[in-house]
């Protein structure tokens, strides 16, 4: 794990916002993560949304479903991390924990889910639930599938898949852990049927979040997103947050918190600047950049603010790893 010396830096696709250019969506896309990755950003966090019902469903949604999306961009890109939204209500665990398994050993450890403890408008009417959930059975059930995908995904040792065709054994029996999981919402005995993760496990980034979601993401989460606010204020949300995730027994460093910023629209300096007081207040360990899925949208960042940061120490050079774990200094990344 790192020192907390080095700012984290992420962007964010914005859905609903039509690239203007004349190249096709995924093309764009493509051309997007591939000049995130160029500038040494750690991760990119793709949005997905279920249909909606409404009038105005149309004009939020992502162009493709995330999962898909990533899986394609794993094929384009080296070292940038991807992050997927996945929803708890479209997925059942076992099949969303088996498919962000099998996405991370396809991108050589590089995955992230992004999960959220809000309940989205209308979303639950597409999955045999009209009626949808109360908040605090949603919170319940939120908290229980997401235990349930970090068991699933900690199922095999890393050396427990043997594969041999001559002996008959596809494993260990001794480094096989069934969940056998029986809960209020769910029933899931496991394992996996695909090995552990490169990177011991795929990063959880644990969104929208109310105040009463905090010690589920302290005991939970490896990145958290956060919106900003006064300077005060985010500081003392900090150090609350990390003594969360110390009293769960977990080093506080191992939960990284980013902060929601706009895009990049204001001067350099002001941007580079406001940056840098947030994150020496330890208000933050760096910053999610939410923007559109247009190349062009980068270019300040790139060319302009992440020099500025370099310059100042904040920001690191290039890479020090090949998972996403590695580029965020959390422990059981590889390449570390």
């Amino acid at each position: 794990m790192d020192n907390g010396a080095t700012m984290h830096l992420a962007v964010s696709l914005l859905p609903g916002i039509a690239d203007a250019s004349p190249d096709p969506e995924f093309t764009s896309l493509t051309r997007f993560v591939q000049k995130a990755e160029a500038a040494g950003l750690d991760m990119v966090l793709l949005a997905d949304s279920a249909p909606a019902s409404g009038s105005d469903g149309a004009n939020k949604q992502m162009p493709f479903e995330a999962t898909t999306l990533l899986a394609a961009l794993a094929m384009v890109t080296n070292r940038i991390g991807l992050v997927a939204a996945a929803s708890t209500v479209a997925h059942q665990p076992y099949n969303l924990a088996r498919r962000f398994a099998s996405l991370d050993i396809i991108s050589h450890g590089r995955v992230g889910w992004n999960a959220t403890v809000a309940q989205a408008p209308r979303e639950a009417a597409n999955f045999s639930r009209p009626e949808g959930f109360s908040g605090d059975d949603f919170r319940r059930r939120a908290d229980e599938y997401i235990g349930i995908v970090q068991g699933l995904w900690r199922g095999w040792d890393a050396d427990a898949l043997l594969f041999d065709q001559s002996g008959g054994r596809f494993h260990d029996p001794e480094k096989m852990h069934l969940l056998d999981h029986k809960g209020e919402f769910f029933s899931v005995r496991g394992p996996l049927n695909v090995a552990r993760s490169p990177q011991d496990t795929p990063v959880l980034v644990l969104s929208d979040l109310s105040v009463s979601d905090l010690d589920i993401a302290a005991r939970t989460a490896d990145v958290i997103l956060l919106d900003g606010g006064p300077r005060d204020g985010a500081k003392a949300r900090y150090d609350d947050f990390r003594r969360r995730v110390a009293l769960c027994g977990r080093d506080p460093d191992a939960v990284k918190v980013l902060i929601n910023v706009s895009p990049v629209t204001d001067s350099t300096a002001t941007i580079a600047d406001g940056m840098e007081r947030e994150f020496l207040a330890k208000s933050c360990d760096g910053f999610n950049i939410q923007m559109p899925a247009r190349p062009s949208a980068l270019d300040d960042l790139a060319d302009l603010v992440l020099p500025a940061l370099r310059r100042r120490g904040l920001f690191r050079e290039s890479y020090r790893g090949v998972t996403l774990r590695s580029h965020l200094g959390l422990a059981g990344g590889g390449g570390q």
